[in-house]
């Protein structure tokens, strides 16, 4: 099980009120959140490994080098990300939390979590993978010969929605290979990629469908191939043909981000115990901690 951990500290974040605080009066609603949400994850679907992954650079720069406009609108001082005053010193403590319960948390300078997430996802062969997450972005891992899924939370995670290659088709007319391919051509302005104008999610599932990929689109285009386009298609994707040169670098996950070696097992005791006992009496985590350990005793 793979948590993209940003997406999901957001959300509790945003779920949990601020008036969950520690003793000093401190916002904790992000930690006691996350804590809690990762308790719910191990009860229902008891994985055997799980992995925190984290942004080490939330806009990396080989994606800004492609598309300068990649997540701009985020962008606060300097090249920070534009995060919540309250939330930003919550992110620490949830590092120290995670470490001190000895669940792997993974990073890769120059990525962002969803390549450590595709990396990891790589690595495991064949092996059955489950990826949490808010971001559709992910799709393009689903495969059912795996498996590979996602546990989508746009529903809570409570509610979570099985994203599989029926979903990914039923939703979206493309298999669940076929997603990066898909958004590049439909952009995605909360990532600040423009797509191509006038192809929205019809026509892009209509122009993946015909051609059977975006490299088999462009030489379609190039090779002067007219047939098969929807109506009007063909000349606004000619007018973006630099767009499509470069998004796919930006859009599709990286597979080989480096990573430092880690036990991905998940705990059945605390590795620091005095370390979270203190972390739990400093912040008044001992509630969401004591729910968490009891179901990793489980």
């Amino acid at each position: 099980m793979l948590l993209d951990t940003p997406s999901l500290y957001f959300r509790a974040f945003f779920g949990v009120p601020e008036t969950i605080k520690a003793p000093d009066g401190t916002p904790v609603n992000a930690v006691r959140g996350l804590i809690d949400m990762i308790a719910t994850l191990v009860r229902d679907h008891s994985p055997a490994e799980l992995v925190a992954t984290m942004d080490a650079d939330w806009r990396p720069a080989f994606r800004v080098a492609a598309i300068p406009t990649y997540k701009a609108h985020r962008v606060a001082q300097g090249d920070a990300e534009e995060v919540p005053a309250t939330l930003v010193p919550q992110i620490a403590v949830i590092n120290e939390v995670l470490d001190a319960v000895g669940i792997a948390r993974l990073e890769s300078p120059g990525y962002e979590a969803d390549d450590v997430i595709g990396t990891l996802t790589h690595r495991a062969g064949r092996g059955a993978v489950d990826i949490v997450t808010g971001d559709r972005d992910l799709f393009q891992l689903v495969d059912d010969a795996r498996p590979v899924r996602v546990l989508y939370t746009a529903r809570g995670i409570r509610n979570l929605q099985i994203v599989d290659e029926e979903f990914v088709t039923g939703k979206y007319g493309v298999p669940g290979r076929s997603y990066a391919d898909f958004a590049t051509l439909r952009g995605d302005p909360s990532d600040g990629l423009p797509g191509v104008p006038g192809v929205g999610d019809k026509t892009a599932a209509a122009l993946i469908t015909r051609f059977g990929s975006l490299p088999a689109l462009l030489e379609a285009l190039d090779g002067g191939v007219t047939e098969g386009f929807p109506a009007g298609s063909r000349a606004r994707l000619a007018a973006a043909r630099d767009y499509l040169s470069a998004a796919p670098a930006v859009v599709k996950v990286a597979h080989d981000a480096p990573l430092p070696d880690a036990d991905l097992t998940v705990p059945a005791k605390p590795r620091d115990p005095e370390a979270l006992v203190a972390l739990a009496d400093r912040w008044g985590l001992d509630g969401p901690l004591n729910r968490l350990l009891a179901v990793l005793d489980r």
